[in-house]
């Protein structure tokens, strides 16, 4: 079961650097956010597919037509919060605010019901698992936050699945979709999506998929823009985490999606038998 999904946030959307962190500094940057989701539709149209569309609350003000095409064209809307703030770096208050003005906004403009949720930067870790209750009390169903292994941004290494499994809490149930992961190195590493995706060469990357039962993947617009501009206070790491790759990285995706079979998020909660996944109870 391979997923395919994609985060909807502008290019200057980067986590963890102080000059893009905050709205007031969104309208300094150009927006590229059009002719970049013009390449996925694109590739979408061409192979007849459909995929899961996690969008910002911000992206569905600023872009009213970008939400309303995802939905013409047969696709699934999901909430990627609304600020694109870490979640570990929010109170509960603040988290619950960003999120219900997120689904809010994502409901009033698309016209359909948001159901699942994926935190910016997968920022769901250990330390503040209350965001699960916090989903639920929301009316989120679905969540696809978790990355079982150590990052940057978070990581929830201790999560005890790598597969589709059922979240129970005090407040009551949520299906989860963990990104997977892969054995490289002698770590526990992600390969289906953002910089991993763009790091790893193409052979490997249908190795990995040939092998997994199930990959959860995760594109963003910017991932298949070379030409966006390079934002100067970011550390060198930094650059090259969110810039490496981009001039491959729209072929590479041609050539999974042409190599093997993707479904939405969606299309695969249906097909799943929820009696007989794992259960993770944290009540």
């Amino acid at each position: 079961m391979n997923i395919l999904t994609f985060d909807i946030e502008e290019w200057f959307h980067i986590l963890d650097n102080d000059s893009t962190k905050a709205e007031s500094e969104w309208g300094k940057y150009e927006r590229r956010l059009d002719s970049n989701m013009e390449r996925i539709f694109g590739l979408l149209n061409e192979r007849n597919l459909k995929a899961t569309f996690f969008c910002l609350g911000w992206v569905a003000r600023e872009f009213q037509h970008v939400v309303k095409r995802i939905v013409k064209e047969g696709h699934e809307v999901a909430t990627h919060s609304d600020l694109h703030q870490l979640a570990y770096d929010q109170t509960p208050s603040e988290f619950c605010a960003d999120l219900e003005l997120s689904i809010k906004t994502l409901e009033d403009v698309s016209g359909t019901r948001i159901r699942a949720y994926r935190a910016p930067g997968f920022s769901l870790k250990d330390e503040n698992k209350w965001v699960f209750e916090e989903l639920i009390r929301a009316g989120i169903e679905v969540d696809c936050s978790v990355f079982p292994a150590a990052r940057s941004h978070g990581g929830f290494p201790a999560f005890s699945s790598e597969t589709p499994s059922v979240v129970e809490t005090s407040s009551g149930s949520i299906r989860e979709f963990p990104v997977n992961t892969e054995k490289i190195l002698g770590q526990n590493m992600i390969f289906s999506g953002g910089g991993y995706f763009r790091l790893l060469p193409r052979r490997l990357l249908h190795r990995y998929i040939r092998k997994s039962d199930y990959v959860m993947t995760y594109f963003h617009p910017r991932d298949f823009d070379p030409e966006q501009p390079m934002i100067p206070e970011l550390s060198a790491l930094r650059k090259f985490k969110s810039y490496y790759g981009l001039k491959r990285a729209q072929s590479k995706l041609e050539g999974l999606l042409d190599a093997h079979e993707f479904i939405s998020l969606r299309e695969a909660e249906e097909i799943i038998d929820w009696n007989s996944v794992p259960v993770i109870d944290l009540a």
